[in-house]
């Protein structure tokens, strides 16, 4: 047993790199350091999004997904920087050698995150704690980049550990914390709780874990749909997902659940807005680009609709994302509809492989292999 570290439980790893964008930015270039950044799109036109702000910027308040003329609002001096990916994956792919180092087990999330699974090490170190330190050792003095470590006995637990003394921390939750740990922690702080998902748990009485405990699964689920399930076993400390080295997107969304039904139509694109921006930042994380754009619509009697529209071409950009949102719900014909949920997703992410053929009448047509 490992500091309450049961050896017959599994020893996780959640590995997050600190504002990683703007970090390799300021290591390549001396006179970014100390200064607001933001790496992403320029302000100028809509299509602007803040995919990573440097630690000096987000005492601004600036953030990944947010708008790069709302960063500018709120910091005018702060510093648009342009992605360079090519230099993201140059250090990511070291990050890796240096996990591969003691595991095989390794479940990247995007470049600057990945869960590991240490149960087994390759150094017979044992303790899932010291690797984490040399691990992180390992990232600043061979990259001159900082990274946070959650270590915990489960992936959940793990992530949020990760992100609580940020930047270059490293926290542990031992089986024996974790229940007490989870009926402490803000509704917020729960990986999957986004701001009006937490804000209908406040007003519903539930400020902390312990409070959302007093609930029946069943009232969760009612309240919350099925990810009510979600927050039932998690609250408890229960998340029996493996580590998946070998895992592969399929679909990336952003969805929003509404404090109050919309009915205005202006609202409900300024909300696509909103969302079509942390869609639009996740895929430049993530480095993906999908051909299929679909509008998920609840409305407040919990029926549920999707709209899609594919591409020739892979996308990626705020702009268009948000312009065929914005035209697959007028489809709906959505004026005077009462919606309490609006989500767009991004999938179909496989190669296109352009061809032709004829059809029977002889006629050329264009199809696609995936």
């Amino acid at each position: 047993m490992e500091n309450g570290l049961n050896t017959n439980q599994r020893k996780i790893i959640h590995i997050d790199m600190d504002a990683f964008y703007a970090s390799v930015e300021q290591r390549d270039n001396p006179e970014y350091r100390g200064k607001p950044i933001a790496v992403g799109g320029r302000p100028e036109g809509r299509g602007g999004v803040v995919a990573t702000a440097s630690y000096e910027a987000r005492k601004f308040g600036i953030k990944s997904a947010m708008p790069s003329k709302r960063a500018l609002e709120l910091c005018p001096e702060v510093i648009f920087v342009l992605p360079r990916f090519d230099a993201y994956k140059e250090a990511s792919q070291k990050i890796r050698e240096i996990f591969r180092r003691y595991t095989d087990l390794i479940e990247p999330l995007s470049l600057d995150e990945a869960y590991l699974d240490v149960t087994k090490d390759k150094q017979n170190i044992g303790s899932a704690i010291k690797i984490a330190r040399e691990i992180k050792q390992a990232i600043k003095n061979e990259l001159q980049l900082t990274a946070s470590a959650g270590v915990s006995v489960n992936k959940f637990v793990a992530k949020i550990a990760s992100d609580i003394n940020k930047p270059d921390g490293l926290t542990f939750i031992s089986p024996a914390d974790i229940i007490t740990f989870m009926e402490q922690l803000p509704v917020e702080k729960f990986h999957g709780v986004g701001k009006v998902t937490a804000d209908k748990m406040k007003n519903m009485g539930l400020h902390t874990g312990a409070d959302l405990k007093k609930l029946e699964e069943e009232e969760l689920v009612q309240h919350f749909g099925k990810t009510g399930r979600f927050y039932y076993r998690i609250v408890r400390g229960i998340d029996e997902r493996e580590v998946q080295p070998h895992r592969e997107t399929k679909s990336l969304a952003a969805e929003d659940t509404f404090a109050a039904d919309l009915t205005d139509i202006n609202d409900m694109n300024a909300e696509l807005e909103k969302i079509a921006a942390t869609v639009a930042a996740r895929l430049e994380k993530h480095q993906l680009k999908g051909r299929t754009v679909t509008l998920k619509i609840k409305y407040n009697d919990f029926k549920q609709i999707t709209r899609n529209q594919s591409f020739a071409e892979p996308i990626r950009d705020m702009e268009t994302i948000l312009t065929t949102a914005k035209k697959l719900l007028a489809t709906t014909d959505p004026a005077g509809k009462k919606i309490r949920l609006l989500g767009i997703s991004i999938s179909n992410f496989g190669v296109v492989v352009r061809n032709e053929r004829r059809d029977k009448s002889g006629q050329l047509e264009l199809f696609t292999i995936e």
